[in-house]
């Protein structure tokens, strides 16, 4: 009877508005006797400002990704420790005000737990498990990782499936998935204007941010959206596909003429283009393989030979990583730690630290085996469920951008061999990368909308915060300020 009494209130939303609203006022009172007036105002105009972009995405949570996509790309981030940003810091938003919503609401019965969940449900377990492990004394002579690297891999393995889960369930209609991919591809075609018109380039190119368009994610899905959307979804006018085709030729001229050096520019994105045609046209798959393999190869060839130190280097790079992570293949080393056992393993006789510039590589060596079984386990789903839905999907927009999710998941995968592009190495692309990294994560949703009910999201929500808890407690007892006055406050907020 108790229970029947309060459910209904505990699942109004304007109550734990107004709950939050008392805790935020105690917290307040409490914080601001404390520091200087400076930093009173500076905190108050933040909570402020806090607080009305929290009301935007409460008020219309379907902006969120697309929000994602214009602060990634072009909102500038004062320096802040380890790379963060402010395109992380809204996804972390946008993923506590998610996990918040589903403790809230009562179940939408409409929505399911589709498969594509569980795998990102172990990588998410499986990377706490190695962030655990990590913390053991690996080689006696070499040390880890400092613990600030470790939190910042530890949230690319948890942030990139948070993304993933988002978009699945905040895209609920066909004009919020539509409005993400165009609100994308404008702002892509703008970039490569810039390259095409110097003049224009000179203007226009201050205001994309580092680490956004020098990212493959970018290009890869570019090239998948646009020439998805123009081959293949016929409620567009002429205009609009011929334009949408020029986008994507003009994309790979870019990619490949003008930026050749850079093989994670065009590599992915070629392959990308032909992936979109594939999905398709699966028939056409033995033809695309007969015919392209010649080309495949020469490109393949030419391409190594204009850059023989990279690749040799690379290849030894790998080699010693993997023999590194024989002493514990399962689990890893744990996020960021390799790179500080690598002296221990000397590369061309020099004892350096190294990366091994290769995201499956990166992968085994932080989160071990397992963490990769996720990975392969996860990609293996989306592309069956691509497969499922490419005649099932209503014609138009949303089965074109079927097979450009396809198209961009080949591609995706194709990049990985390059770099870590998608879950970024925080001694590499690092969370700068992220700002375009987590595309990748954003557009592989098809735009289906699944559910993750409460239990998913204490557990999911659960992990993070203990997790982080622990994480602040080991810096804390490292900096031995457990029992300074600053410690006995943070652990009291703890």
């Amino acid at each position: 009877m108790v229970h029947s009494i309060l459910r209904p209130r505990l699942q109004n939303p304007t109550l734990w508005m107004q709950v939050a609203t008392v805790l935020a006022i105690l917290g307040l009172s409490v914080l601001l006797p404390l520091i200087t007036l400076r930093q009173q105002m500076l905190l108050l105009l933040g909570v402020l400002g806090l607080g009305v972009v929290c009301l935007v995405f409460v008020r219309l949570p379907e902006l969120g990704p697309t929000a994602l996509v214009v602060v990634g790309i072009l909102v500038p981030s004062p320096p802040l420790p380890g790379g963060m940003n402010v395109a992380v810091l809204l996804l972390i938003l946008l993923v506590g005000l998610w996990l918040g919503e589903i403790l809230l609401r009562k179940p939408d019965r409409r929505r399911q737990t589709v498969r594509v969940v569980w795998p990102l449900a172990c990588l998410v377990l499986v990377s706490i498990l190695s962030f655990g492990i990590g913390q053991l004394p690996w080689f006696m002579s070499a040390n880890k990782a400092p613990m600030d690297a470790q939190v910042g891999g530890l949230a690319v393995f948890m942030l990139a499936p948070a993304a993933f889960l988002l978009v699945g369930y905040r895209i609920r209609s066909e004009r919020w998935l539509m409005l993400v991919t165009w609100t994308f591809v404008v702002i892509g075609t703008v970039h490569v204007l810039g390259w095409l018109l110097p003049p224009l380039g000179s203007l226009i190119n201050p205001l994309y941010q580092p680490g956004s368009v020098n990212n493959s994610m970018f290009w890869v899905w570019l090239v998948a959206m646009a020439l998805s959307q123009s081959l293949f979804n016929p409620r567009l006018g002429v205009g609009w596909r011929i334009a949408l085709l020029a986008v994507s030729g003009a994309t790979l001229f870019v990619a490949f003429v003008l930026s050749y050096d850079w093989k994670s520019g065009w590599v992915p994105a070629m392959v990308t283009a032909a992936a979109v045609i594939a999905a398709r046209y699966l028939s056409l798959i033995p033809v695309l393989l007969f015919t392209g393999a010649a080309p495949a190869l020469y490109l393949g060839a030419r391409a190594i030979a204009t850059d023989t130190y990279s690749y040799s280097t690379r290849l030894d790079a790998w080699s010693i990583v993997l023999t590194m992570v024989k002493t514990n293949p399962l689990t890893g080393f744990g996020p960021a730690n390799y790179r500080f056992y690598a002296p221990l393993f000397p590369i061309r006789g020099y004892r350096i630290q190294f990366n091994s510039h290769n995201q499956y590589i990166d992968i085994i060596a932080q989160i071990g085996i397992l963490g990769l079984l996720c990975i392969v386990w996860f990609f293996g789903e989306i592309l069956w469920l691509g497969l499922c839905l490419r005649r099932s999907a209503p014609p138009g927009f949303m089965r074109a951008y079927v097979y450009g999710t396809v198209g961009g998941v080949v591609g995706t995968l194709v990049a990985g061999m390059f770099v870590d592009w998608y879950l970024p190495f925080v001694y590499n692309i690092g969370l700068t990368g992220f700002r375009t990294g987590v595309l990748a994560w954003l557009f592989i949703t098809y735009g289906s909308g699944w559910d993750l009910d409460w239990r998913g999201a204490v557990v999911l929500g659960g992990a993070m915060a203990m997790s982080s808890t622990a994480i602040v407690v080991k810096l804390m007892a490292e900096r031995l300020e457990l029992e300074s006055e600053h410690g006995r406050r943070v652990m009291g907020v703890l």
